[in-house]
């Protein structure tokens, strides 16, 4: 394939223009059938999740505030000096 040829299929792909129409009622069968393939995960597995996700923000709440922390007193430093001349 030429690269010519690569930016047409690429242009062409991103049109509707060789799709068809589907009714809502097949569009409605559609979304319920790939509902039934989804896998929910146990109570025991979103606990863990649970718990995982709390810890995971946590830990980036704290390392964020620390950069503040440390940033700010940074600025204050630099902005009204050490005050030793």
């Amino acid at each position: 394939m030429s690269d010519g040829n690569a930016v047409r299929d690429a242009r062409g792909s991103s049109r509707n223009d060789d799709r068809k129409r589907v009714s809502p009622v097949t569009f409605y069968r559609q979304v319920v059938a790939e509902l039934r393939k989804v896998v929910y995960p146990t109570q025991q597995q979103l606990v863990t999740y649970f718990f995982v996700v709390l810890v995971f923000v946590l830990v980036l709440m704290l390392f964020v505030s620390v950069l503040d922390l440390a940033f700010g007193k940074l600025v204050f430093e630099i902005f009204t000096g050490s005050g030793t001349q």
